[in-house]
Parts: structure tokens; C-alpha cells; sequence
């Protein structure tokens, strides 16, 4: 997180050497290093008025006291977001639907919460339901081969909701405990792949009214304020059950992570860190606000 540690950690460290006193002009100048890192103007007015109201009561108000009331509240901020992923022994198969736009690393997000749910002992299917896409497809059945895990899929051209369909039946019939279902990258403005969309969901709830049982969102960080807007729109028009943030192993604009939790009271269940197998962790508010006021 090293590009996002540099505006957090040694930004913030930067603007507060040789000043022994918040003041006002100290305050606009953190204002916007904060905006500048995708924190948002509004969880930024939010954040610093807590943070002045709360020294205005303390006789010591140097620039290290506010620096860690200033960490304490962003732990804060992201801490009621903190809500893992968990699986009812009474739900099986537990259906994943997979959202987002493309280019947001969805299709390798499922390849590696499969090997998480597969290393936990539990059994996994996939549904190649993003059939716009021929590579798509090819994609996860390399991610199901690699991990001996089935994959259920159809042509490219067919219909989505009719191979999530079959998906979810052969995952009841075989005791399947996790079917993570793949759907096909579309922008939160068009509407007709929004409906299409709001078919799966439908064509799903013929087998189980309560599935999908998570419509997990997969949000690229690094394009900061676009990832909020992409939230707000998939939210109302499918009701998101979680997010998982990826990229922001190579982002500057990390911070967009606070202004999606003061936004949007979602759960943030993962974040991804990097490329690897092993590079998608189980969002940890306290963990991440430390790595991103950790010394280089």
C-alpha cells in the first residue's frame, strides 16, 4: 500500500513537521491532502470537525495528538463496515453472485475466494455466468481446473441467468456448500444490463427465495470517486449485500475506502492487495488504518 502510505503516512507527516500547533491554515492543508486521496469533501468536513471538537476539550493539542485521533477515527469510521463473510450450516448451497464492471478484477476475485472457501474445508462450484465474454469463461474454468473445483458452463452467447440456473440446480443435487456465480461486467449506467441483471436474481429465486444468499460488488479502488457512484448505483438497483475492494495494492487514492464506508452502510468484506492466491485478505479495519500510517 505503499503509494496510498505516502499520502496518509508521510503526507501527513510532511505537513505537520516544525509545526508544534494545530492551527487553521495547518487544517485546510490536511483538508486537502484528504481530498486529494479520494477521502471525499463530506467524510473530510465530517472527519476534521470531530477531530477539532474533540482537542478543543484536551490541553494538549499538538500535532501528535491529532495525528492519532485522526488514525482513531478512521479506525472507527471503518469498523462498523467490518462484517465477514459468514456461511449458515443451514444454507446449502450458499449462492455468491459476483458483480461489477469490468476491468475490476471480478473473475480473478472468485478464483481466489474459491481456493479461501476450498482451503476451509468447504465444497465450491462455479457458474460461468459472464457470457459476454468467451476469455471469461476460459478464465474460470483454468481457475476451476487449477483447484480441482467443477465448473458449470455454457457456450459464449448463452443465456446467463439459464447457466446460473443449472448452476445452482447441480449445486443442490451434488451437496455442493459454496456456488460462486460469475455475471458479466456491465457500467452501473447501462440500463438494459442492469435488468438483465435483475433477471439472474429473479430466475435464481425460483429454486430459493432467500438466494442469492451475498451480491457481492467488486470495486476497483484505484478509480477513487468512481467506485462510490458505481456503489450507490448497483446498490439501488439490486440491493448489494457486500463489497470487496481491489487494487489498492496500486493505488494513491486508497482513501476512497473511508468515503465508501461513511456513504454506503455496506459491509466491506475483503480487499485485495495484489495479484497472488493468497493477496485477498478478510477486511480488517484497525489492520489497514495501521498500514497506512505504517513507517516505510
Amino acid at each position: 500500500m505503499s503509494r496510498s502510505r505516502a499520502v496518509f503516512s508521510q503526507g501527513i507527516a510532511n505537513l505537520f513537521q516544525g509545526r508544534s500547533q494545530v492551527d487553521e491554515a495547518l487544517l485546510e492543508e490536511l483538508e486537502a491532502l484528504l481530498i486529494a486521496a479520494d477521502v471525499g469533501v463530506e467524510t473530510t468536513e465530517a472527519l476534521l470537525h470531530d477531530l477539532t471538537t474533540k482537542l478543543q476539550r484536551q490541553e494538549n493539542q499538538s500535532p501528535e495528538t491529532f495525528v492519532a485521533a485522526l488514525k482513531q477515527d478512521l479506525i472507527e469510521l471503518l469498523r462498523g463496515r467490518q462484517i465477514p463473510l459468514v456461511f449458515s450450516e443451514e444454507t446449502k448451497p450458499f449462492v455468491l453472485l459476483m458483480i461489477g464492471v469490468n476491468g475490476t478484477g471480478k473473475t480473478t476475485t472468485i478464483g481466489k475466494l474459491a481456493k479461501k472457501f476450498q482451503a476451509e474445508g468447504k465444497s465450491v462450484m462455479l457458474a460461468a455466468g459472464d457470457t459476454f465474454r468467451a476469455a471469461a469463461i476460459d478464465q474460470l474454468k483454468v481457475w476451476g481446473e487449477r483447484n480441482q473445483i467443477p465448473v458449470i458452463a455454457q457456450h459464449s452467447g448463452a443465456d446467463s441467468a439459464s447457466v446460473i440456473f443449472d448452476a445452482f440446480q447441480t449445486a443442490k443435487v451434488k451437496n455442493v456448500d459454496v456456488l460462486i456465480a460469475d455475471t458479466a461486467g456491465r457500467l452501473h449506467t447501462q440500463e438494459s444490463l442492469m435488468e438483465e441483471l435483475k433477471k439472474v436474481i429473479r430466475v435464481i429465486r425460483k429454486i430459493d427465495e432467500k438466494a442469492p444468499h451475498e451480491i457481492m460488488l467488486v470495486l476497483d479502488a484505484s478509480i477513487g470517486q468512481n467506485a462510490l457512484l458505481q456503489a450507490k448505483k448497483f446498490h439501488e438497483s439490486v440491493g448489494v449485500t457486500g463489497l470487496t475492494l481491489t487494487k489498492l495494492d496500486g493505488t494513491a487514492k486508497g482513501g476512497i475506502i473511508f468515503n465508501i464506508a461513511k456513504t454506503l452502510n455496506l459491509p466491506i468484506r475483503f480487499v485485495g492487495m495484489g495479484e497472488g492466491i493468497d493477496d485477498l485478505r478478510i477486511f480488517e479495519a484497525e489492520t489497514f488504518v495501521n498500514a497506512l500510517f505504517a513507517a516505510e
